[in-house]
């Protein structure tokens, strides 16, 4: 994978296109690209905002310091060499990634049709504090977007969605109590 930045004039500017790009050898030894992420535009503004953005500790001093993050071959003459960040893409590598949208989806749905306030009031939270409204989220959204047992939902599958996240109060031991 590496990181493709692509150069457009539009209304006599410039604008610069990122995305991020794996190479596939298909039979016959033809390569093919395929775009895996689009980044979009990074203009001045944002390269400011971005430079803002990013402070780390610096240990020697104790001090807040703020570090630029660009690809390498945009890094040179933009700041002084100390506040650079250089993203080795070669090394980057996506770990634990989860299945966001589709989780999103459901939640919302599930707001919009009102489920969410109907079952808060017959489902109140424990003295545990064990959630079962969202529990019964939780289940509905799993039948919807991934239907298998129970086992497979407590072991596999909520691990890797981001429906933890995006459950308003999610707390860790409110699904692990209702699910053993």
């Amino acid at each position: 994978m590496f990181l493709r930045a692509t150069t457009r004039k539009k209304d006599g500017k410039e604008h610069h296109y990122f995305s991020v790009v794996e190479n596939k050898r298909v039979s016959g030894g033809r390569l093919l690209q395929r775009r895996v992420l689009y980044l979009g535009e990074i203009n001045s503004s944002q390269e400011f905002a971005w430079r803002r953005s990013i402070e780390v500790l610096d240990e020697a001093t104790r001090a807040v310091r703020t570090l630029a993050l660009f690809p390498e071959d945009r890094c040179e003459g933009v700041v002084p060499d100390a506040s650079i960040v250089r993203v080795k893409l070669a090394q980057l590598r996506l770990e634990r990634p989860r299945q966001w949208g589709a989780c999103w989806l459901a939640l919302r749905l599930w707001q919009t049709l009102g489920l969410d306030a109907f079952w808060g009031e017959r489902l109140p939270p424990t003295r545990k504090g064990a959630r079962f409204d969202q529990v019964l989220l939780v289940l509905v959204a799993y039948r919807l977007l991934s239907p298998g047992s129970e086992w497979r939902l407590h072991r596999h599958w909520f691990e890797r969605s981001a429906l933890a996240d995006l459950l308003p109060s999610y707390s860790s031991g409110a699904f692990s109590h209702a699910s053993t």
